[in-house]
């Protein structure tokens, strides 16, 4: 999950893995896979940001498992 602010400055989490696609005019708009949209305080760049962590963070998470299941 990834921790995003709405416009009015609360916060949410979303599962990247279900974002269809996002635009930024002026706004940051995620338009998701069921249909939903959220529009976002953080710009496509700082989306994408985080989004590549959170991908690298499940990487090291089930390389530690792997690591650890072979001892």
């Amino acid at each position: 999950m990834i921790t995003l602010t709405r416009l009015d400055h609360t916060r949410f989490a979303v599962n990247p893995d279900l974002i269809e696609r996002v635009h930024e005019s002026p706004d940051t708009t995620l338009h998701m896979v069921d249909g939903r949209v959220y529009n976002v305080e953080e710009s496509l760049d700082d989306l994408v940001d985080l989004i590549v962590a959170y991908r690298a963070r499940v990487l090291a998470a089930a390389s530690a498992l792997s690591a650890r299941s072979e001892l």
